[in-house]
């Protein structure tokens, strides 16, 4: 009876009845199924906080999603605060005018008055608004200043009484000196008519911004309702008495009417006996196909569930959602490459009002969707002149990207490898420079440990992962392996190892040596600061050219450690010409080689680390050897380890 063919037949019975529905239930216009619920829910205006009268775009509270668009949520506070999410900031909603589309925003004051700062630069870029034109101009303002610098438009911080700070318009920053040593510098818009005797008053009354509606005309003029796709938030609808359209109510009828027809002839070529037979002999003919398609779309469907659920746990994020048709346009259908990473490609785009972007479009093949989630989840956390910006993200099947702000000199990465004999295409940074691109990038990742409210573990500080602006001012980027845990947390608990081998602190593939922490990042960059200095890159040790014979074959740091264990004031810095930049280039040895030690307990923290970077030379205690740069094994074995560890990654 095993092999009555009856079982088997029936079986493929329901598989084929079962696969016509499914792909009959694909075909249908989802819209079909979308009736007018939507209408009613969102015909009435609303209130939020101190707001009134407000309806689409805008939505929040009590009000769906679908009633209003992406980018307009409203925070609402009783009747006291509006606010809104725009970018990575928060700003109290003082007024909106759904009349002339303008909207009144203000920084709320805890948020300035802080040092250091919780705001950072104030941009509109990727968001839905830009600033009204003629009524808004910035103001500069420096936080975290010595005592010692006197001038005009000063304020004392908050939450630190021994620190002051300083606010100028365009024409005095012009003017301003000194302000080179404060901690911070961020610009904030205020209205062009307030006086700026006072910067809490200036930025109190706030600033106009404007916004556009284009969809929405056409709609509530036929008397429909404006909202977006209950299953697309990115696709505008307009909800009418009879159904939803994309467009207006006119059409509503004329859809729905041929809607129908396509349902009594699907469902009548069903019952006429036709489809199967004609379906059976299709599945059949293309079965392996079919099975790989719907394996896929499940197995898409669970990774977008995961990242959907991900995203509502957030709450509001104060990121775009780009379609991909957004993303083509963008970068002109991904026609300018800035790189290629292990978890995707890098294209250059522009936002419709010019301002320039990184577009990262991940690769299809690595279906996790945790790269995507650790990015959003840490970045979009942060605010700091030394971390890079998320604007926005796109998810679309299985088309997945992220969004920055467009670093112009690319990664510190192409400016320290050793390059080619002849190549003259990258220039030389100079010796303050890197000093610069050193202080800057520790003060990023202090940032990242102890100035978030979550503590971010990076886990691949590298120079690949250091981007540099116009004026090669350094962000931390590329946050896909990342980990999120409390500031109580000193030791976190990791599944796999993870980083770039060369970079990787050992406790990480070690246990033994110690718990994975903070402490972690520090190893990686020391690491960094001592490529920058001997221009060797980490992840070549070992690689066929190398100089060296034994261990320091295979950790170059140990050459550097010898020269300075023996007095000498040349650690190997390449290009040096000065008695300055020997210095710098000492300094950076002894701070990096201190970052490296083996035990995570001997190695400072970022704020010490700071601390030393700004220290004399003379101060600095010279560190203890690292030991497990002296491995027991052999050149061969030491080797096999190296890549034994890489093939984990």
């Amino acid at each position: 009876m095993d092999n009555h063919p009856i079982p088997s037949l029936l079986k493929s019975i329901v598989t084929i009845t079962s696969s016509f529905f499914f792909f009959f239930s694909i075909a249908l216009p989802q819209s079909y199924a979308q009736e007018n619920n939507a209408y009613s829910a969102c015909s009435q205006p609303y209130s939020c906080g101190s707001v009134t009268n407000i309806s689409y775009p805008f939505w929040g509270q009590n009000r769906e999603s679908f009633c209003g668009k992406s980018g307009f949520q409203l925070m609402c506070q009783n009747h006291l605060n509006t606010t809104i999410q725009v970018g990575s900031q928060t700003f109290n909603v003082l007024q909106i005018d759904q009349t002339g589309f303008t909207m009144r925003l203000a920084l709320p004051e805890s948020s300035y008055n802080l040092c250091p700062p919780n705001i950072s630069n104030t941009s509109l870029s990727g968001s839905p608004f830009s600033f009204l034109p003629n009524t808004v101009q910035n103001i500069t303002v420096f936080y975290d200043c010595p005592l010692q610098i006197s001038g005009i438009n000063s304020f004392k911080c908050q939450n630190n009484s021994s620190k002051q700070a300083f606010y100028v318009n365009g024409a005095q920053l012009q003017r301003a000196s000194g302000f080179d040593r404060c901690g911070y510098r961020v610009q904030v818009p205020v209205s062009v008519d307030i006086p700026l005797d006072s910067l809490k008053n200036a930025l109190d009354k706030g600033f106009d911004v404007k916004y556009d509606d284009p969809d929405c005309e056409n709609c509530k003029a036929s008397g429909g309702i404006c909202g977006t796709n209950q299953n697309n938030s990115s696709t505008f609808s307009c909800y009418c008495h009879d159904g939803t359209t994309n467009s207006d109510c006119s059409a509503s009828r004329t859809k729905n009417s041929k809607r129908n027809k396509v349902m009594k002839l699907a469902l009548g070529f069903l019952a006429t006996g036709v489809g199967l037979p004609l379906l059976a002999v299709t599945i059949c003919k293309n079965k392996e196909k079919i099975w790989r398609f719907i394996k896929r779309k499940i197995g898409n469907k669970k990774e977008d569930r995961k990242i959907e659920t991900f995203l509502q746990s957030q709450g509001p994020l104060a990121l775009e959602r780009y379609s991909f048709s957004d993303l083509k346009k963008m970068t002109d259908s991904f026609k300018v490459k800035l790189g290629e990473g292990g978890y995707g490609v890098v294209y250059k785009g522009k936002l419709l009002d010019g301002c320039e972007v990184a577009v990262k479009l991940l690769h299809e093949a690595n279906e996790d969707s945790e790269e995507f989630i650790n990015e959003v989840a840490s970045i979009s956390k942060t605010s700091h002149v030394n971390v890079v910006t998320l604007l926005g993200f796109c998810i679309e099947g299985r088309r997945r990207a992220l969004v920055y702000e467009f670093m112009s000199n690319g990664s510190l990465e192409k400016f320290i490898s050793k390059k080619k004999p002849g190549d003259e295409s990258v220039a030389t940074l100079s010796w303050d420079t890197l000093y610069q691109i050193a202080k800057g990038t520790a003060r990023g990742l202090d940032y990242l440990h102890k100035g978030c409210n979550t503590r971010i573990l990076h886990f691949d500080i590298k120079p690949h992962n250091i981007l540099l602006d116009e004026k090669y001012h350094p962000k931390i980027s590329d946050f896909g392996l990342a980990k999120l845990n409390t500031k109580e947390e000193s030791i976190i608990s990791i599944s796999n190892a993870r980083g770039t081998i060369g970079y990787v602190a050992p406790e990480v593939w070690n246990k033994s040596i110690g718990g994975v922490s903070h402490k972690s990042d520090v190893y990686s960059y020391g690491m960094m600061l001592l490529e920058m200095v001997g221009g060797q890159k980490s992840t070549n040790i070992g690689s066929e050219g190398s100089s060296g014979s034994g261990s320091e074959l295979y950790f170059p740091p140990l050459m550097m450690y010898k020269k300075l264990e023996a007095g000498s004031d040349d650690v190997g810095a390449r290009g040096v010409t000065s008695d300055e930049e020997n210095e710098i280039a000492k300094k950076m040895t002894m701070v990096g080689l201190w970052c490296i030690q083996t035990i995570p307990a001997q190695r400072p923290t970022m704020s010490r680390v700071m601390e030393m970077l700004e220290a004399s030379v003379d101060s600095l205690e010279i560190p203890p050897k690292p030991f497990m740069s002296s491995p027991s094994t052999s050149p061969s074995e030491f080797s096999f380890i190296l890549t034994s560890f890489q093939s984990t990654l």
